[in-house]
């Protein structure tokens, strides 16, 4: 797993071991990226669900002003720390461990953030319990970009009676990427 571009392009990160986390692989974390290229300069990023953090400091790579990384898994906070530290990001991302629901009543982004990544745990409707979470949050405003990584078969039938509307959506092999904004 490495950094696809921007100031740190090429970097070999680090992954927990187990199989408790997903990374994404490199060649759908490029496409994803390539679709968000205009919206991550400058832009204070959340990373739900951090793993290892790549997708964070990947938007740090390409330019976000801020990455903040939630993830309560103990061995994934070492790497995540590890590979801020490794990319020298430690002045530019915060990191809560503990758990995604605690944090989103606890985040705080006086600018609000402008694109939230989540990659909950597959077919658990994980996802839909963080979107109403996140719905009445301050710090999710009408232009915030929310993209969730999900298998290919969960539905988001559901996302238009918690507020949001699908905006895009990309299918990949085995799961996909659906980015929503409040309707």
């Amino acid at each position: 797993m490495r950094i696809i571009s921007g100031s740190k392009r090429g970097m070999v990160l680090e992954t927990p071991e187990g199989i408790d986390t997903r990374p994404t692989s490199d060649r759908i974390k490029e496409t994803l990226f390539n679709m968000i290229a205009f919206d991550i300069p400058d832009c204070n990023f959340l990373d739900l669900f951090s793993g290892s953090g790549q997708m964070g400091i990947e938007a740090l790579s390409r330019g976000a002003k801020e990455a903040v990384f939630v993830e309560k898994d103990k061995k994934a906070l070492t790497c995540i720390n590890h590979n801020i530290a490794k990319a020298k990001f430690e002045d530019c991302s915060k990191v809560y461990n503990e758990d995604v629901f605690s944090a989103i009543s606890r985040l705080k982004c006086s600018d609000g953030f402008d694109i939230v990544f989540m990659d909950p745990p597959y077919n658990k409707l994980i996802e839909k319990q963080v979107l109403e979470a996140l719905i009445t949050r301050d710090y999710i405003s009408d232009n915030t970009i929310i993209i969730v990584e999900a298998s290919i078969e969960t539905s988001f039938d559901y996302v238009s009676d918690l507020g949001y509307s699908i905006v895009k959506e990309k299918v990949y092999k085995t799961n996909k990427h659906i980015f929503l904004k409040k309707a």
